[in-house]
């Protein structure tokens, strides 16, 4: 299924089935759950390490497309876990943080730059 069709709610789901069907639950607490974020960001940024230009990283990303996939999806399996295990509703705060984000960086005062 595509990303114009599925839930936030759907991928929680998916991820909550594959974590109870091993019982792994209990290895789901916040703190274990929060590393395991950042350990698989640390795996996706191995991907870019080294590389010197916008061009090659460019074509790093091109040429290993699955693998970094893979890498985003074990993010997001942790983040969407984290989420339900911390009772976050996933679209209302991404929401409300969009909205702090248009006030600390107003379009017009930001376009095209990032300081």
């Amino acid at each position: 299924m595509s990303d114009a069709i599925t839930t936030i709610d759907d991928l929680k789901q998916l991820v909550q089935a594959f974590v109870d069907e091993r019982d792994w639950r209990k290895f789901h607490t916040p703190k274990n759950l929060a590393m395991s974020i950042a350990i698989e960001a640390a795996e996706l940024m191995e991907h870019f390490q080294w590389l010197d230009s916008p061009e090659r990283a460019a074509d790093a990303a091109e040429h290993d497309r699955d693998a970094i996939g893979e890498e985003l999806a074990d993010i997001l399996c942790y983040a969407l876990s984290f989420a339900s295990v911390m009772e976050i509703d996933v679209s209302t705060a991404l929401r409300d943080k969009m909205k702090k984000n248009a006030v600390k960086y107003p379009a017009d005062r930001f376009r095209g730059r990032f300081r």
